[in-house]
């Protein structure tokens, strides 16, 4: 998968492509990432990617031709692509969104700044427009490096473990379990007895239950999208019943 990002601070994706689990996809060869600077595709003295709005009002707004520029400088590769603009108008981004962007094979992120890009961008070139929340951010950067590392961590051989995705919080709807390593006790808490019993089927229910506890506690909004047996159900109605 390619990933292609649009930005005018092209110096702060540094760390993302040479650390991490996305530095290592970058080295073996998983994924490749090209930063774009859009400063590059400018023109005048003062290579100016901003200008004033039509209509008057605070801030300044992106110009078009600096980004229909650097759009066109990208070259298309065999398979499906995406143009992304990260943008507080966007749809919410999720883990059902990353899953279906992992589909794709070539990605472009367009880091918008001040108060956001000329419409002609949005209408000409963009497919999705992607919000990582509701607040407010000086650029589009920050959300272009969490959609870099969320969809690379979907990507087959990527991750250690063949499961590491799957029993991930938000994965399945539902927040991870509770975790526990050495030492067995730590300033009096001591690890729960049925993770050393060795007896996996004990454990991988403790972990289910603790799993649907933690969503029932902290994102019951959740448990209406996660997908449960009826066993889940069933563990479900009991820790309701044990909250009433």
């Amino acid at each position: 998968m390619r990933f292609d990002i649009l930005s005018i601070f092209p110096e702060m994706f540094t760390l993302l492509i040479d650390y991490g689990i996305v530095g290592r996809a970058v080295k073996k060869g998983k994924i490749k990432i090209n930063v774009v600077n859009v400063r590059d595709f400018s023109e005048g003295l003062h290579l100016m990617t901003d200008d004033r709005p039509f209509g008057g009002g605070d801030g300044m707004v992106m110009k078009p031709e600096p980004i229909f520029r650097a759009l066109e400088s990208i070259p298309k590769l065999e398979g499906e692509r995406k143009v992304i603009l990260l943008t507080p108008q966007g749809q919410l981004f999720n883990q059902s969104i990353a899953r279906s962007l992992c589909e794709l094979q070539q990605i472009i992120l367009v880091c918008g700044r001040y108060e956001g890009v000329d419409e002609r961008v949005r209408s000409r070139y963009v497919d999705i427009e992607i919000s990582i929340g509701d607040y407010i951010l000086t650029g589009g950067e920050l959300p272009a490096m969490i959609i870099v590392e969320v969809v690379s961590r979907l990507i087959p051989g990527i991750l250690g473990g063949a499961r590491s995705n799957l029993e991930e919080s938000f994965e399945d709807y539902l927040l991870e379990y509770p975790q526990y390593t050495r030492p067995r006790v730590f300033k009096g808490d001591e690890v729960p007895s049925v993770l050393l019993s060795g007896d996996h089927e004990r454990i991988r229910l403790w972990r289910r239950t603790q799993s649907i506890k933690r969503t029932l506690e902290r994102r019951p909004d959740l448990l209406e999208r996660a997908n449960l047996s009826e066993m889940d159900k069933s563990i479900l109605e009991e820790l309701k019943q044990r909250k009433l």
